[in-house]
C-alpha cells in the first residue's frame, strides 16, 4: 500500500507541538495510508521539546509507528529582543529547504503537502520553491483567525492605522464574530507599532497564499465564525477539533507526577463541584499586590479552592514561571492557616486531570484557547481572567458572544503599556460566586454541558469534526 506523505513543521512551543502531534495522531487513524514526519525546531536551551519526543518515541500507540521526527539543528540568535519568535523561526529557512528537498527526493510514496504552525508561514515560500502544497495548524480560535485576518486586510490593503484602536472605547464589526468587538479586546500587538507588529502583520498577511486552515475548534462551538471563514475565500478551512491530550501525565516530571497524587487524593476527599480552580497557563504569574487580592477573594467567598501559584521569572527574559519554596513568603499572613482544609495551594497543576475531577465545579482560566477547550470538554464553566495574546478576545466570546462564562475581566491585559493594574477582590470574589451558584441565573452552567456533549459528538463517526478531518484527506489526495 503506496504511502502519502504530510509534512509539520510547528512552533516550537511545547503547548504548540504537543496540539500538532495530536492532530497528527487523529489523521493517521483516519486515513492508514498516512505518513507524517515532523520537523522539530527547538528555542535555545529548551529541553521540555527534547524530553516530550523522547516520550513519543516510546509511546506504544501503534499508530506512532507511521510519525517520524527529525531535529533540525540549533542556531544562534541575536539576543532576545521581541522579535524573538520570528527570529528563530527566519534562522529555520535555509535548514527546512534542504531536509524537504530531501524529503522530496527520498520518499517511498508521495508527499501531500506541509503543514505549518499559525507564526511559521514564512515557510510559505519554501514550499512554493519545492513545489509542495502548504497548509496552516492554527491552534487558536476560528474567531481569532478572522479578527487578525479582517485586522490585516484594514492594515495593509486598506491603509488603516490601527494604532488609533490602542487603548480605544471603540467598538468595531468584524465579519468573524455576530457582536461588535471592543477595541480593548483586541491583541496588543495589533494595535502598536514596531518590529513584532510589522512581523505579526507579515506572517497572516501570507494566509492567503496558503491551501487550507486546520483549525482546533468545532463547528458547533464556533458556528458564526466558521461559517464568516467559509465563504468561498481562499484558504479553506478545517474546523477539525478540539484537539486535545488526554494523557495527564504527558511531559511531566517525576516530582509533577507525585504532586499530581497529592492533588488527586486532595480532590477525592471533596463534594462534588464543590472546588473552584485556579490556574493561568504555563506562561503568566502574579506579583504579591494581585496575589494579594485573589487571596482574599478566596477568603470571603468560602468555597474550596485549588490554587496555582508560580514564582514570575526575571522581568525582561523568555523564561517561563518556577515553582516557590515556601507559599507563606509571598501569600497574606496567615492565609494558608485560615483556609487550611477548605483550600490547598499548589505549584505546578496538571490542568487537564484536574478540570476532569468530580470535585471541580469552576474555573478561574487565563482563557488560553487550549485551556478553554480543556473547560468545554470537561464541562467545567470558566470565570475569565485574560493576561496574554488573544486570551482577552476568548474571554469576550466566551462571556458576550457564546454566554459561557462569568467575567472577571474581558480586557486586563498584562501587555498593556504603563503601571500594571490590579484587579480587586471585591470583583474577583463576585465573580467567583457567580460562577459556583448551582442555579445561576445566566444559565452558564447549563450552557457548558451542552457544549461539553456537542464536544464529544462532533469526533465520533458522522460529526462536523469527523467530516472536517475526512474532507481535508480527501483534498489532500485529489
Amino acid at each position: 500500500m503506496k504511502k502519502t506523505e504530510l509534512v509539520f513543521i510547528p512552533l516550537p512551543g511545547l503547548s504548540h507541538l504537543v496540539s500538532a502531534v495530536e492532530a497528527a495522531k487523529i489523521l493517521l487513524r483516519r486515513d492508514r495510508r498516512l505518513s507524517v514526519t515532523f520537523l522539530i525546531i527547538k528555542f535555545p536551551n529548551n529541553t521540555l521539546v527534547d524530553a516530550y519526543t523522547q516520550e513519543i518515541s516510546s509511546d506504544p500507540d501503534p499508530i506512532i509507528s507511521s510519525l517520524r521526527i527529525i531535529h533540525l539543528p540549533d542556531h544562534e540568535i541575536a539576543p532576545i529582543s521581541d522579535t524573538f519568535l520570528f527570529d528563530v523561526i527566519d534562522s529555520q529557512i535555509p535548514g527546512i529547504r534542504n531536509v524537504l528537498s530531501e524529503l522530496v527526493q527520498q520518499s517511498s510514496g508521495r508527499i501531500a503537502g506541509i503543514v505549518v504552525d499559525m507564526f511559521c508561514t514564512k515557510f510559505v515560500d519554501v514550499a512554493d520553491e519545492i513545489g509542495l502544497p502548504c497548509y496552516v495548524f492554527f491552534t487558536s480560535s476560528a474567531s481569532f483567525l478572522g479578527l487578525f485576518s479582517h485586522l490585516t486586510s484594514l492594515r495593509l490593503e486598506h491603509n488603516q492605522e490601527l494604532t488609533q484602536y490602542h487603548n480605544s472605547d471603540a467598538e468595531l464589526s468584524v465579519p468573524c464574530l455576530s457582536i461588535k468587538v471592543p477595541a480593548k479586546v483586541l491583541p496588543v500587538v495589533a494595535v502598536r507599532e514596531g518590529p513584532l507588529t510589522d512581523c505579526a502583520f507579515d506572517c497572516f498577511a501570507r494566509y492567503s497564499r496558503i491551501k487550507g486552515v486546520l483549525i482546533n475548534t468545532f463547528y458547533e462551538l464556533e458556528s458564526y465564525a466558521i461559517r464568516s471563514l467559509s465563504n468561498g475565500k481562499a484558504p479553506k478551512v478545517y474546523p477539525i477539533g478540539p484537539i486535545l491530550n488526554l494523557d495527564h501525565q504527558l511531559g511531566s516530571s517525576k516530582s509533577q507526577s507525585e504532586d499530581h497524587e497529592i492533588i488527586k487524593k486532595w480532590l477525592d476527599l471533596q463534594p462534588d463541584s464543590s472546588v473552584v480552580f485556579l490556574c493561568f497557563g504555563s506562561r503568566a504569574a502574579f506579583e504579591f499586590p494581585q496575589l494579594k487580592e485573589i487571596a482574599s477573594a478566596l477568603e470571603r467567598c468560602e468555597h474550596g479552592f485549588l490554587w496555582s501559584v508560580r514564582k514570575p521569572p526575571p522581568k525582561g527574559t523568555m523564561q517561563r514561571p518556577t515553582e516557590y519554596e515556601d507559599f507563606g513568603d509571598v501569600l497574606p499572613e496567615g492565609f494558608l492557616e485560615r483556609t487550611k482544609g477548605r483550600g490547598k495551594v499548589v505549584g505546578w497543576a496538571p490542568q487537564m486531570a484536574v478540570l476532569s475531577h468530580p470535585a471541580v465545579g469552576g474555573f478561574v482560566s487565563h482563557c488560553g484557547w487550549n485551556s478553554t477547550l480543556e473547560s468545554v470538554w470537561c464541562g467545567v464553566p470558566v470565570a475569565t481572567f485574560p493576561l496574554l495574546a488573544e486570551q482577552q478576545l476568548n474571554a469576550f466570546q466566551l462571556v458576550k458572544e457564546l454566554g459561557m462564562a462569568e467575567a472577571i475581566r474581558v480586557d486586563y491585559n498584562k501587555d498593556s503599556v504603563g503601571e500594571e493594574e490590579i484587579v480587586g477582590s471585591e470583583e474577583i470574589e463576585a465573580a467567583i460566586r457567580r460562577l459556583m451558584a448551582v442555579d445561576g441565573s445566566s444559565g452558564v452552567r447549563e450552557k457548558v454541558r451542552n457544549m461539553q456533549k456537542e464536544s464529544r459528538l462532533c469526533l465520533k463517526e458522522g460529526g462536523s469534526s469527523y467530516n472536517a478531518q475526512i474532507s481535508f484527506l480527501e483534498d489532500l489526495v485529489d
